[in-house]
């Protein structure tokens, strides 16, 4: 009960503090989620001199009092989606976010499945080999006595 309780505040205060930041951005967190058309990478990363003019738009937008999404919209408006460092949930950038756990679930389903079929055929017993012939088994024990003596 304790540990249910423990996971409730948790998931409050995790909420919270992503609607702080949704209300309240900060420049830091925005050009880690934003990325520059000229050199393709994170604005944090970027030197380009768009990039130095995202910042500064994003610094005017957030002066304004828009909500990060609010400045994602308008960055996506005058970008496009590949401004964004993760892809939209929508249309076909859903696949981006379905298919890795998609990927893990078939996986662990498929790995439990091969366990299950090995650990089933490591309880029996082998098949019955068929019987040595008589004649081979005596000429073994001969060639074998020749070599001890």
């Amino acid at each position: 009960m304790a540990l249910l309780a423990f996971g409730l505040v948790a998931a409050l205060a995790a909420s919270s503090l992503a609607w702080a930041s949704e209300e309240q951005p900060t420049l830091a967190e925005l050009e880690t989620e934003v990325i520059c058309p000229t050199c393709h990478t994170t604005l944090d990363q970027s030197s380009a001199p768009i990039a130095e003019r995202m910042r500064q738009f994003i610094r005017s937008r957030i002066a304004a009092g828009d909500t990060k999404s609010e400045i994602k919209r308008k960055l996506v408006a005058q970008f496009g989606d590949q401004v964004l460092a993760s892809p939209p949930k929508r249309g076909f950038n859903l696949l981006v976010w379905v298919l890795p756990p998609a990927g893990v679930v078939l996986g662990g389903l498929l790995l439990a499945l091969l366990a299950r079929r090995w650990s089933r055929g490591q309880g029996r017993d082998p098949e019955p080999e068929e019987p040595i012939d008589p004649e081979l088994e005596r000429r073994v024990e001969e060639a074998l006595d020749q070599l001890e003596a």
